[in-house]
């Protein structure tokens, strides 16, 4: 029986965000820092987990499987339950992949101190959506290239990524992304300070 009763959406919705946030929440860039020696990831650069505090310690390969993993989380979480548990309710999916966001960005076990979310978030899209995962991701890479700040290419990427769910997903889509995007630009408010005073470093700065 596909129906599913709303006592049943509450409960599935519940168990969705919290399986989402676990997923979300594991550091990976902390992880894999720790594990090739590289210490402390928060102790350099912007103290961030993610990729791009990676690259700052100079390993592209463990940036690269940073970026990988946390893309993935997303990722995980979006497609356990668009095709595994519950293939006939989206909202479910999407509040998964909301909450693996959630999760990366305030992780319980680092006092809820993790990353910006921003390969989460992409990783999320692209298992919504794929064109729309795949519209923000050329837009970060385009932006990147052109201007050298991860943190811009982000802004850009994931404050278009609204528009581009609405053209090629759902307004349900394009909701979620406009949640992720209000996430990502707070997230980056320091950022944002940065670049206007041109004080942001840029791609590969240690």
């Amino acid at each position: 029986m596909n129906a599913i009763t709303p006592d049943t959406s509450v409960f599935l919705l519940a168990a969705a965000a919290g399986l989402g946030y676990f997923l979300g929440a594991i550091p990976f860039g902390l992880v894999l820092a720790t594990l090739f020696g590289l210490g402390d990831i928060r102790k350099i650069g912007s103290g961030n987990i993610g990729a791009t505090n990676v690259l700052r310690t100079g390993n592209k390969p463990l940036a690269l499987a940073t970026l990988i993993l946390d893309s993935a989380k997303g990722a995980i979480a979006v497609l356990t339950f668009a095709y595994l548990i519950a293939p006939n309710a989206p909202l479910a999916a999407l509040v998964a992949g909301v909450a693996a966001v959630l999760g990366h960005n305030f992780p319980l076990w680092l006092r809820f101190k993790g990353g910006k979310g921003v390969a989460t978030t992409l990783g999320t899209l692209l298992a919504l959506s794929w064109p729309v995962g795949l519209a923000a991701c050329g837009t970060w890479l385009l932006t990147a290239a052109l201007f050298r700040y991860s943190s811009l290419a982000a802004l850009f990427a994931l404050g278009l990524a609204p528009a581009y769910a609405w053209m090629f997903s759902t307004p349900q889509n394009s909701l979620g992304a406009a949640l992720l995007a209000v996430l990502a630009f707070a997230r980056h408010h320091q950022n944002i300070r940065r670049l206007i005073r041109g004080k942001e470093p840029k791609i590969g700065a240690k």
